[in-house]
């Protein structure tokens, strides 16, 4: 899927029921995620979350992100994609809040909100939704609006200590935690599924199965797309580097191999891909 495919508005707001969630994706916009209801467990960059109603995740969007759900339960959430820059110009002077703040960390950011702050937050939600879309003058204006009022509400959340632990519930998912920290750490490297299982002092054939159970794709589905997300990160941030030395630099030994899985996950040749990001400009 392209970039203009993927996003083609530089604010969009979304209440979803879908029990068919997005795949492993990336992308170049900051994502706002609030988890209403359904059973899900949350994979973003190196870390899994037990989702619970009122779990706001706030990421920077080039972090490797994918739900895994419960498909026997209504899977209920509301999804904020924004263009950084774009939000950025709404906020110059007069306005001094530092809004985009929470969203510029690598590690991005798993907050559980009390019942005041659901109380709050969830109609502010509710109220963008309803207006994103509108091409009437006066509905686009009050949806940006409500998009920084959103956005106001979102940093004075974020600013406040917490005191929940979000650690792995039970030995499966630290098992598989270990794994993606693993993984997160070498993926430049040369793997194979015995060293790997080496490493973290697992049997590889419990290691495949509980992975794939865990998450819902393969531990090397997942090292693959580990590798592509770097390389499409360095497609963005250095695209005067060449193809061949981007694909050495994130873990593949042979260029056809990296092509032939950049395709795979992009829907684009890594040449198309890096003349879409050059070219990006997205509609107002």
């Amino acid at each position: 899927m392209s970039l203009m495919e993927t996003f083609t508005r530089p604010i969009e707001a979304l209440y979803n029921t879908s029990r068919i969630p997005a795949g492993f994706h990336s992308h170049l916009y900051y994502e706002l995620y609030y988890f209403h209801s359904g059973q899900c467990s949350y994979l973003v960059g190196d870390r899994i979350y037990d989702l619970s109603p009122g779990d706001l995740l706030l990421m920077n969007g080039m972090t490797l992100h994918y739900p895994k759900i419960n498909p026997a339960f209504e899977y209920c959430r509301t999804i904020v994609h924004f263009d950084p820059a774009y939000a950025g110009g709404l906020f110059r002077a007069p306005f001094h809040t530092p809004v985009l703040n929470p969203f510029k960390r690598t590690d991005n950011r798993l907050i559980s909100l009390e019942p005041g702050e659901r109380a709050i937050l969830e109609p502010m939600l509710e109220e963008l939704c309803s207006l994103s879309g509108e091409s009437d003058c006066l509905y686009r204006d009050r949806f940006l609006a409500s998009f920084m009022r959103v956005l106001l509400q979102v940093y004075e959340i974020a600013d406040k200590p917490r005191n929940r632990s979000h650690e792995p519930a039970g030995p499966r998912q630290q098992h598989v935690q270990q794994l993606i920290s693993f993984v997160e750490a070498h993926y430049t490297e040369d793997l194979c599924l015995d060293d790997i299982a080496a490493a973290v002092h697992l049997n590889k054939h419990y290691l495949v199965k509980m992975f794939k159970e865990t998450t819902g794709i393969t531990l090397f589905h997942y090292l693959y797309r580990r590798r592509i997300n770097q390389a499409k990160v360095l497609f963005t941030l250095e695209p005067e580097k060449s193809i061949t030395e981007t694909a050495y630099e994130v873990g593949f030994k042979h260029l056809s191999h990296f092509s032939q899985t950049f395709k795979k996950f992009t829907g684009l040749t890594a040449d198309e891909y890096r003349k879409q990001v050059l070219n990006t400009d997205p509609k107002e």
